[in-house]
């Protein structure tokens, strides 16, 4: 049948037979094809999808992928894949492209992986190849071991299935195949994941979207388990996209770190956070060149924790004084705000060394650890240790939230599963503690052989004094002729038992200081601990946690 059409198989997909000699004897036919393939696929869903695209205020994946890695430097990887319609001669009259846009690149010079779903082209949802496509991304990180970047906006699977699953049998993998979802938890173990929420992500590229080390979104993103039509089905609630799964919900439940105003921003957020870390876990972070003086110490630190042990003050302030800074920039980029907020985490440079760093924040809960805070303790800690981050911790730990709340919440699980995370990591730690260190809490602010600072602010004990005792001294406080008088006497009395001088007495700290000399301190510490660091790294394995 296939000679009666005038076909030859032996040299060519398609070469008629009877054609000139030139065509015979050369490739031209089929070299014109691959090019034309490719301008097909680079059409994406076409100019009318594309256009459509471009009135909602967004980017196709392809400017989005042109956008964030060098000039020139993006080298794709499955561009002839997709579904080809021919007509009755066999010739190619259509194709619709794999809709996940896939391949290598580089930013600042640094290979990565990079691909995403393509919204053209059935909303992103996946064809037959796209499907393939964003599944071998992982596969394509861990076996080059560099980091990968997924930039999400579409949905998942159908109820059908897609039109070549409908058609083909047997349907599903067999049962001896590894599944998909293999790799994409490897990589979490041994390369960088960045990902972005670039407009509605449901389903699978959900689950592809939170695996990973850090997530943005954008304000007019959101993030779904299932939409609007499927919720209201199932449960009767009739909710809006942004309703169910935008920036207000998914920045307070974790699920995404970062918000980014537009899709240029979270691009350059993703770009500055890889700039952090190492191409793998096989591998230690750049150290790039410092020119912030090393012995830089701030005056205003010294004051900068009021003598009232009542008031608040910015820990984000300190951070950003002692961190390596550039001009007026500091290199504190800081992430997961709007989870735990009484907890900050980030990452920032020490003399051109990356470093995490945490903090308490005391404008929330007066910095105590709540469920979500220790959540995101644990999750960061776990992080810095993958990619052998020296962590920096700035203590001001009140201790875990109490109440009806906390309690309903599993509070002491989560905390004490955060405290294990911290005393099984083998990254160097350094402690600062500016105010408060007490109870079980505190010690998740140190590691198991931290180097510790001590400043002249802060007190340590197993209860606050305040609490501690409007509790020990109830009915002394209660007979006093003026029982509030007599309850700030005894917490005067009692504080100056939590004074750090007798703790730096008993060398239970390794240096009470001047907040001023923090820098050069911690600077010089640093150093000792990455000369220290002479095993080849490998990467993170834990045991389990409560």
């Amino acid at each position: 049948a296939c000679e009666r059409r005038g076909y030859d198989f032996r040299r060519s997909g398609r070469r008629r037979i009877g054609s000139s000699l030139r065509s015979v004897m050369s490739w031209d036919a089929d070299i014109d094809e691959i090019k034309r393939r490719r301008e097909l696929a680079r059409q994406q869903g076409g100019k009318d999808a594309v256009a459509r695209h471009h009135e909602k205020g967004r980017l196709t994946i392809r400017e989005r992928i042109d956008t964030l890695l060098d000039a020139n430097s993006f080298n794709e990887v499955g561009e002839g894949a997709g579904v080809p319609e021919y007509d009755d001669n066999g010739q190619l009259t259509d194709f619709q492209p794999a809709n996940f846009v896939l391949g290598f690149g580089e930013i600042n010079g640094r290979p990565v992986i990079v691909g995403g779903e393509d919204f053209t082209l059935k909303g992103g949802s996946p064809n037959p190849a796209g499907l393939r496509k964003s599944v071998y991304a992982e596969q394509l990180a861990l076996q080059f071991k560099v980091p990968l970047i997924r930039l999400h906006e579409g949905g998942g699977g159908s109820v059908g299935g897609t039109g070549q699953e409908k058609k083909r049998r047997p349907l599903g993998e067999p049962v001896f195949s590894t599944s998909r979802f293999v790799p994409l938890a490897e990589t979490l173990g041994h390369v960088p994941v960045a990902t972005a929420a670039l407009g509605p992500v449901a389903g699978l590229p959900a689950a592809r979207l939170v695996a990973s080390h850090f997530s943005v979104m954008t304000e007019n993103a959101a993030v779904l388990i299932a939409g609007p039509q499927v919720v209201k089905r199932a449960l009767g609630h009739d909710l809006t996209k942004e309703e169910l799964g935008g920036p207000q919900v998914h920045l307070k439940s974790g699920a995404i770190d970062n918000l980014a105003k537009d899709e240029e921003d979270a691009l350059s957020q993703i770009a500055r956070f890889l700039s952090y870390l190492p191409n793998n876990a096989w591998a230690r972070a750049p150290r790039i060149t410092c020119n912030d003086p090393v012995d830089r110490c701030e005056d205003t630190l010294a004051n900068i924790v009021p003598t009232d042990r009542r008031q608040p003050f910015q820990m984000r302030k300190i951070i950003a004084h002692i961190v390596d800074r550039t001009g007026d920039a500091t290199s504190f980029f800081e992430m997961s705000r709007k989870f735990g907020p009484s907890l900050i985490t980030g990452l920032a440079r020490l003399n051109g060394h990356s470093v995490g760093v945490i903090g308490n924040d005391c404008m929330f809960y007066a910095g105590a650890m709540t469920a979500a805070a220790a959540q995101k303790l644990r999750r960061f800690v776990d992080f810095c240790n993958s990619f052998h981050l020296p962590v920096l911790s700035f203590v001001d730990e009140p201790g875990f939230m109490i109440g009806l709340d906390s309690e309903a919440a599993g509070t002491i699980r989560h905390g004490t599963a955060a405290i294990s995370a911290v005393l099984q990591s083998r990254v160097p730690w350094a402690s600062v503690q500016v105010q408060k260190a007490f109870g079980v809490a505190a010690q998740a602010h140190f590691g198991p052989a931290p180097y510790v600072l001590s400043w002249p602010s802060a007190a340590s004990g197993a209860l606050p004094v305040e609490g501690g005792v409007a509790v020990a001294f109830a009915r002394e406080i209660a007979a006093a002729p003026d029982p509030a008088a007599r309850q700030r006497e005894l917490e005067d009395m009692l504080a100056v038992s939590q004074s750090p001088f007798p703790r730096a007495e008993g060398l239970s700290v390794h240096e009470i200081i001047d907040p001023r000399e923090t820098r050069p301190k911690l600077v010089a510490w640093l150093e000792l601990a990455q000369a220290a660091q002479t095993d080849p790294p490998k990467p993170f394995m834990t045991t389990m946690r409560p």
